[in-house]
């Protein structure tokens, strides 16, 4: 291999390019329907332009490059939070949510030129059962911190302890760009964020270091007596 064929070459992305029949019909579907936002239009009219999902992009062009009945597969983190948006809106969903035997879990979606969006995450896989031993965590945890985690709990259908362990093994498996991988969706994390205002956390992730446990007012007494003698 030469030199030339050994240099890496840089890329950052890529953004489909969908052929349409109508700009502004396609961009109402999509922004009003599958709640991508316009970044851009060209042209008066405008013939050409670009949508947003998050991270992903998507361009239109009238009556040009492409033809209808594209496929395109769109990954997000929260399928079925997904699906219950788009569907009472009025998307045209013409597949699941179903668990596909290639570890994903999607939905289909058809635009107006026939074009159809794979929305998907990933789901375990279907490794065998791994049988285990369980055992008794004598563990004393912030108050507030306990009642949310509770609740989280009883909002992904876990038990306590199967809501620890999957938290635990997250935070150890450090991301390629840094930080670690979390167990929770974005509809998750936006409920986590209403139990915090509900149960008064208003600390943050760091705030452990900080903790210095209150004495139970009999624990008060008996030091105080202890003290005068």
């Amino acid at each position: 291999m030469s030199e030339v064929e050994k240099e890496k070459t840089s890329a950052e992305g890529v953004t489909p390019i969908l052929y349409v029949k109508d700009f502004l019909l396609a961009k109402k579907y999509y922004t009003e329907k599958l709640l991508f936002e316009l970044l851009w239009e060209w042209g008066r009219p405008p013939s050409f332009g670009c949508v947003r999902l998050d991270k992903v992009e998507i361009f239109f062009s009238e009556g040009g490059q492409g033809n209808p009945g594209t496929w395109l597969c769109i990954f997000m983190d929260d399928v079925d939070s997904y699906y219950e948006r788009i569907k009472k809106l009025g998307a045209k969903i013409i597949h699941g949510p179903k668990d596909e035997p290639w570890g994903m879990r999607e939905i289909h979606v058809r635009d107006p030129n026939q074009h159809v969006i794979r929305f998907g995450q990933g789901i375990p896989s279907r490794e065998p059962k791994m049988e285990i031993e369980r055992v008794p965590l004598d563990a004393r945890i912030e108050k507030r911190l306990a009642a949310l985690i509770a609740d989280v709990a009883r909002h992904n259908n876990m038990t306590l302890g199967e809501m620890l362990e999957e938290t635990l093994l997250h935070s150890m498996e450090p991301l390629p760009k840094g930080g670690v991988a979390s167990p929770h969706t974005s509809a998750t994390h936006r409920y986590i964020r209403e139990l915090r205002k509900k149960h008064g956390i208003e600390y943050d992730c760091h705030a452990s270091y900080r903790f210095v446990e209150r004495e139970e007012p009999s624990a008060k007494k008996t030091n105080a007596k202890r003290g005068k003698k």
